[in-house]
Order: structure tokens, then sequence, then C-alpha cells
């Protein structure tokens, strides 16, 4: 009968509809808007409105950065969900206005119950920039709550694609001059999120929850992750990671160097949220001052020219006129930028759109149609050698405007105009750089591993290079990992990568991870021994909180031998065993191996951190604990 019911309540698209049919569907049509327009119109004059608060913790020590504010409408109406209730304001016309309302919920119930931090406040580009009020009511509404500006993030969310970006920034630079910073969200999922990151400079960026979901065992979605981590280090920015709602992935973000942290397993949003952080996660969060896997680049990454991805592309002089390069665009619709070359020597770039963007407002052709092209080229486009290698060429333009991987890359010749690199090639050409690394990287601490180990020993002594190789063992480690788990062993194992990095000149030398807790150092620089104790120093300091109170005032910790007997074992201690290649006659990397692990042998002889240095050739052994 039900299925009879349903086809019945079908209309009959095989017969014609009659006028009544047509009045009767718009009819129940306008009465269902009507409901939902009525509805929306009580929740505003009412206030019907509640704040929800999701934690944003500092992913370095578990502290509680701030809270994200959430709304809710009424739990029995259909416009609960805050989708339901923008896209309802936003069919109405009444989008600012009931943004308006969700700011002020938020600010006062975020003010009445005191909340620690800083408050993240979700606002749309359209209701920044909204003339009447934009630059005084919410300073002047928060000053009334109590709240100091410089503890509310605006952060920017998109329903809809931003077209004014000179509004746009005009208003965040209002805002900031009050005091406020700004977060984009949603990064990666947005119209124009990088554009925005671009254009705005925020002072923080959430990283979309779909990179976020699943990162754990999805290297694609790492790899975006490392990039945007790359970006907002070298801009200022700090990475919030949203979604999290795992512990794996939860560990995931924590070792790639995100700063922030955001998602269901930290906490969920709640009316009156928590002001700490769950044991569970303070545990992960706080076990080794979260020590990053960044990629030890130095002598590893490959530096392959720009001059690898050069494309041809046609030229035109200075001074040919702005519709003669518009028609020049028309007549190839692929063609995306145009150099600008006066002799040989490149002066500048034209950008298809960007011009097709000014063509296109009042006046701008009868103006400018018959001037030189000079008046729309970017005259501070990027120039580069053909011998420059393309991670040079990434840190250039991130060092001064992303823009330019829109505008592309001009390359020369000792000064000539050459070709022309486009920013999509170059970043896949660099991303294939960093998969190759990978493969031969160690997938914990993403130092080089054995091959390119090998390698760089090989090129050093084909050049004749001085070096001292230095064998790092860790003492007593597998116990350790028997009674704390392999979680806190593998946290330990990147601790001492960091330490060497720390210790070490990026420019000279090399850092390899052998494998489990062996690593490998080719010393160039002259100090390498006072770096050496260095690195000792600074692992005995360190290696302390790793342990429970009780284990480190005993100095160890009770755990079962191979024959399961109780046994006490010391605090992990480090090992250096240090061979010169100048005082030897090696020929091939074997040697230096066998070499340097005989002398590591010696170093774990001595009870606790210490250096052991062969120099048999000067009929000596050098012992430093």
């Amino acid at each position: 009968m039900d299925s009879v019911l349903a086809a019945n309540l079908m209309p009959d698209f095989n017969q014609p509809h009659t006028g009544d049919d047509h009045q009767s569907i718009s009819a129940a049509n306008d009465a269902g808007v009507n409901t939902v327009l009525s509805q929306l119109q009580r929740i505003i004059e009412q206030r019907m409105l509640t704040a929800r608060f999701q934690p944003i913790v500092e992913m370095q020590n578990g502290d509680i950065l701030g809270y994200e504010g959430l709304i809710r409408g009424p739990s029995d109406s259909p416009l609960h969900s805050p989708i339901n209730l923008f896209k309802a304001a936003s069919e109405n016309d009444l989008t600012v206005t009931v943004e308006h309302l969700c700011r002020r919920v938020v600010l006062e119930q975020f003010a009445a119950q005191k909340l620690p931090g800083k408050l993240f406040l979700n606002v749309s580009p359209e209701c920044l920039i909204q003339r009447d009020v934009r630059y005084g009511e919410t300073l002047d509404y928060i000053h009334e709550l109590g709240i100091n500006p410089e503890r509310v993030i605006i952060e920017l969310t998109e329903y809809q694609p931003t077209h004014d970006y000179g509004l746009l920034c005009d208003a965040v630079f209002h805002y900031r001059e009050m005091g406020f910073e700004i977060a984009i969200d949603d990064l990666g999922e947005g119209f124009s999120s990088l554009r925005l990151w671009s254009e705005l400079k925020p002072e923080y960026v959430k990283i979309d929850m779909h990179f976020i979901q699943g990162i754990d065992h999805d290297q694609v979605k790492a790899q975006f992750v490392r990039s945007i981590q790359c970006i907002a280090e070298k801009s200022g920015t700090r990475v919030i990671a949203e979604g999290i709602e795992t512990q794996a992935e939860l560990l995931t973000v924590r070792d790639l160097g995100v700063a922030c942290g955001q998602g269901y397993h930290i906490a969920r949003p709640h009316p009156t949220p928590t002001r700490a952080i769950s044991a569970e996660v303070a545990k992960v969060l706080t076990a080794h001052n979260a020590h990053s896997m960044r990629k030890n680049s130095s002598n590893f990454e490959q530096t392959i020219a720009i001059e690898k991805i050069l494309k041809t592309s046609p030229t035109i002089p200075s001074k040919m006129v702005n519709n003669q390069v518009d028609e020049i665009f028309l007549q190839n619709p692929k063609l995306q930028f145009l150099p600008v070359v006066d002799n040989g020597t490149p002066i500048g770039i034209i950008n298809r759109y960007q011009m097709i963007e000014r063509f296109a407002r009042p006046y701008q052709r009868e103006l400018y149609g018959k001037k030189s092209c000079k008046e729309f080229m970017d005259a501070h486009a990027v120039v580069v050698d053909k011998n420059t290698s393309m991670q040079d060429v990434s840190h250039i333009i991130v060092e001064t405007n992303p823009d330019h991987l829109i505008n592309g890359i001009i390359i020369t010749d000792q000064g000539q105009y050459l070709g022309i690199c486009t920013g999509p090639d170059l970043m896949r050409e660099i991303t294939q750089m960093q998969i190759t690394a990978a493969r031969y990287a160690n997938p914990l601490t993403q130092l080089p591993g054995n091959v390119p180990i090998n390698q760089h020993i090989e090129d050093l002594l084909e050049k004749r290079h001085d070096f001292s190789a230095c064998y790092c063992d860790l003492d007593h480690f597998k116990p350790f990992n028997d009674v704390y788990g392999y979680r806190r062993g593998d946290d330990i194992i990147q601790l001492t990568s960091e330490i060497l990095k720390q210790h070490c000149d990026p420019q000279l030398d090399f850092i390899g991870h052998i494998g489990g807790d062996d690593f490998i150092i080719l010393f160039r620089s002259e100090d390498w021994e006072q770096r050496c104790k260095d690195i000792l120093l600074t692992f005995e300091k360190e290696i302390h909180y790793f342990y429970s109170n009780e284990d480190r005032e005993r100095g160890g910790y009770l755990s079962e031998d191979r024959q399961g007997k109780k046994v006490f074992y010391p605090l992990v201690s480090l090992s250096l065993g240090v061979v010169k290649s100048s005082l030897n006659k090696f020929y091939s990397h074997h040697q230096i191996s066998i070499a340097a692990s005989d002398a590591k042998k010696q170093a774990k002889k001595i009870h606790g951190n210490s250096l052991f240095v062969d120099r048999r050739a000067e009929n000596e052994s050098s012992v430093i604990r």
C-alpha cells in the first residue's frame, strides 16, 4: 500500500498539466518558502541561536590556543544546522543580518564564560566589506563585553566567490589597525583560498579537513600538508589542521610540524567547552615537545636546473599597444602569458587574465587601448638564469610574491631572453623531486637513507675532500621500547635526528639515518669535535623528559631480558664513534662504514654518553666521556 500511495503522490510527467495543477504546485512551493522565511525571521527577532566552542590546541605542548565559535539554530527547527541556516538566509537576502546576529551571540557567550585564549570568529568576506558597519560595530561591541581585540581572530569563510580583492584588503587592513588578527578557513577547499592567502597575508591558515582525514595512510595528502607548512614557515603564517578525528591523524599532523590542531579527537564543540585537553591527547603531544620531521635537505635534494622545464613562447616589444596584445590573446586561446622583450632583454610579462580583467572595466579600453603594453605589464616578473636550481626558484617566489606562480617565470641565458616556465610545471617538477628523494629517505626522520649515504661518501672520496665520519648509536634502546612502547621509542629517534641537525652545519655536514637507532654524520666542519660534545650534552639534557619521575631519580628502569629475567637498565645514552678520512687510506664507502662501525663499538664500551675518536694513524686513540 505504501508503494501505491507513493506512486499516486508522484506527478505524472506523461500527462499535460492543467492550469490548476501549476497553481497548486506553485502555491505549495510558496508555502514552503514562506514557512522557512517565517522561521528565519522568528529566529532573528527572538535571537534563538546558541554558540558552540571547539578548542584549538598547540601541537607542541597541548595548550589551548583558543576556541572557534560555532553557531546552532533551535534544536527543533530545520534551521538547527548552520548549513541550512545560512542557505535560508542567502535565499532571503538576510545573510548579513544573520551573520551579525551570530557574531554577537558568539561574542556574548565567549565573554560570559570567560574562556581563556583567543576566539576564532567566523566572518564571510561579504559581511566584512559592508561599508556601513564594517569598521566600527564589532570593535564597539567587544569593548562593551570587555574583550581585548587582540584576542579575536577574524576567520574568513567563503560561502561564495570573492571578487573585489581590493575592497577586502582594505577592510582587513582596518581590522588589523584595530588589533584583530586574520585567519583563512578551509584552505584547499574554497573558491580562492590560495589567492586570499597571498593577498591578505593572514596570521593563521586552516587546512580543510579533507586533507587531514586519513592523512596517516595517504601520501598525497601528507605531501599537500607538508607543502603548505613549508610556505607557511616562509611567510610567517601559523597552520591549523582541521578535522583531526583519530590518534593516527593527530600523530601524523604533529610529526609534519603543523603548529595547531582542531577536531573531534581533540575535543568536540560544546556550549561549555573544556579548558584543558584530555590526558590521552596531552600524553601524545607532550611526549617530547613534538620534534617535527623536517627533511634534512642539505646535500640530498636534487638541484635540477630550471632549464629542464623551459618552454618557448612568443614575445612582444614594449612599443606594442594594448589593443594589439589583446588581439594576440584572442587569436591564441591557449596562450597564458606574453613576455615583453626589447633587444633580447626581458623587461616584464603580461598575464592573459589580468589583461582581460583590466579591459572589462568601464572605459579602460578607451583609455589604454592605444597605449604601450607597458601599462598592463608586470615589470617585477621573476627572471632567473637557466642554470638556477628549481629549489632556488621556488624560494625566490615564496620570498617575493606567490602571485608569480600565476604569471610565470622568465628564463634567461647570460641576461638574454631564452624562454618561460609556468608555475604548475615548476610545482609538478619539485613535487617529483621530493618523491624521488623520499624514496631513499628514512620514513620516520625523513633523513637520507643508505643509498644517498653511500653516494655522498663516494663523492667526498672522489673529490678528495677531508671529512670525519661519525657513527651515532643509542645505548639500551630496545629495553626502553619494551617498557615505554614503540611510539615513545620513535619519539626518541626523532629527538636524536633533531639534535644532530641542530649541531651540524647544513652547508658543510651531511646527516644520514642508517636505520633503527643508528645514524651517521659526515663532518666537513673544522670544529667537528666540539659539535660532537655539544650533541652529547644536549642529548643528556633532553632524554630525561622521556622517563617517569621514579625512573629518573634511580637512573634507570626494570625490564625483562631475553630469558624473561628482570634486569635493571640505565637511561638511554648516545655513543659516537669517529674516524677521520684524512688519516687513513680509504677508497670506498665500504671501508669508511667498517672503520666508523669499529669506532662506534669502542664508544659503546664506555658507560653513559660517550665519544671515541679513532686516531690510530697518530698512534693514539681519544676517548671522551
